[in-house]
């Protein structure tokens, strides 16, 4: 079959979360309408304790091994762009830093900045990304870069904040 996305059932709970809802599935930049959608349920996860907001990301970070894995042996092609999940779980890694500085986790500039700083790092690919992006395979490979790319996120949100607290 000549497209990948004609493969995906959103009925399949794998499917379903891999395209991060369907959001994956637009025809223009799928992760960035990924990485938007998941900014509501960052609203709602950082709302638990921390200790549980970390253990959600670290459970949907292992999991999302499988999800992607699944999902693009459905599809019979390797990361493809309508899988976002990888998007989801790296914004929400950027985003671990607001409530570790104890800034306003509903303060839309700094949802703003970690939403830039995670689509630049998850789109430049800069050293490791592009590494492990090219030579990481499965469900794993299509995890690894954006958790990289969160972390990488989440260091240069922390930078930033002291220069964004001002505004």
């Amino acid at each position: 079959m000549s497209n990948p996305k004609a493969l995906i059932k959103l009925s399949n709970p794998w499917h379903l979360l891999a395209t991060g809802f369907g959001s994956g599935l637009s025809p223009i930049i799928p992760g960035t309408m990924g990485t938007i959608a998941s900014i509501p349920f960052y609203l709602l996860l950082v709302q638990l304790p921390l200790f549980a907001y970390i253990g959600v990301v670290i459970f949907a970070a292992i999991i999302g091994n499988k999800i992607c894995d699944i999902t693009a042996d459905d599809m019979k092609v390797h990361d493809h762009g309508s899988i976002v999940w990888d998007e989801f779980v790296g914004f929400w890694i950027t985003m671990l830093m607001i409530p570790i500085l104890g800034i306003n986790p509903f303060d839309w500039k700094f949802i703003l900045l970690g939403f830039v700083l995670f689509r630049f790092f998850d789109m430049v690919k800069p050293w490791p990304i592009s590494w492990l992006d090219k030579k990481v395979d499965g469900g794993f490979g299509i995890m690894i870069d954006d958790v990289v790319a969160g972390f990488m996120s989440l260091a240069a949100l922390w930078w930033l904040s002291d220069y964004l607290a001002w505004l």
